[in-house]
């Protein structure tokens, strides 16, 4: 079958398929203009009916994540993966401003995170928390700063896949790339030390533990807290 049986055991069928092509788009799974599955096999597979495939794939649509060919099927978008051109515009003139200084960064986030528990407490699915915590293992077993530093950049990306909501994606992997460029790469892995590392761990953990819950104020409080750390371990003040 199609999607993995235990995301099919725990959301409804509508929610699976909506999820498992909204993964595949985001993740690159499907290249830019290659063919996804027909709608017959969509509809066996995910066990839906033929007009709820069509109000996931209207949706998909509208975001400009796929295009529909009449008579052909349904391709992914030549957008890169879950971008939509004018966010892609957009992006390539921020990245190129030289004032996105770690300061300014950590002023956009501390806008912009508390902003997605919300989406994340309406939208996840217990796949997405699995994801999450997977993510924080793996940063908990890191042998390397560098292995620490990807799943801790893979916490945050599931973070906004789990808004299921493809502007809040698109605006977050902007700012991971900034994040990860520049003055800011310098400055996090001369601040990074175990000790820190740990508190960060155990902090993520605790995010990931309110968001589970669906307790969206404790997760936002946990969310700010945390960056107001990090924003003080990189720049030396609150």
């Amino acid at each position: 079958m199609y999607p993995p049986p235990s995301l099919q055991v725990r959301t409804d069928p509508v929610q699976a398929l909506r999820t498992e092509l909204l993964d595949g788009l985001r993740t690159g799974k499907w290249a830019p203009g290659s063919r996804l599955p027909t709608e017959r096999s969509l509809c066996v597979d995910f066990g839906v009916s033929r007009s709820a495939l069509r109000r996931v794939l209207q949706e998909l649509r509208d975001q400009g994540l796929i295009v529909q060919k009449v008579g052909s099927g349904t391709y992914v978008s030549d957008t890169p993966a879950g971008i939509e051109p004018g966010i892609m515009a957009a992006a390539g003139k921020l990245l190129t401003i030289p004032s996105a200084s770690p300061a300014e960064i950590m002023e956009a986030r501390l806008l912009l995170e508390p902003m997605i528990v919300e989406l994340i407490v309406s939208n996840a699915t217990l796949a997405d928390f699995e994801r999450l915590e997977a993510c924080c293992a793996r940063s908990e077993t890191a042998d390397t700063l560098e292995e620490f530093e990807h799943w801790d950049n893979a916490l945050h990306e599931h973070l906004a896949l789990a808004t299921h909501n493809a502007l809040f994606v698109s605006v977050f992997r902007l700012l991971a790339e900034v994040r990860n460029s520049g003055e800011w790469g310098f400055l996090k892995k001369k601040i990074v030390t175990p000790e820190r590392r740990r508190e960060y761990e155990a902090e993520h953990r605790r995010i990931v533990e309110a968001l589970k819950h669906r307790d969206a104020d404790t997760a936002r409080r946990e969310i700010f807290e945390h960056i107001v750390h990090a924003r003080t371990n990189l720049l030396g003040r609150i």
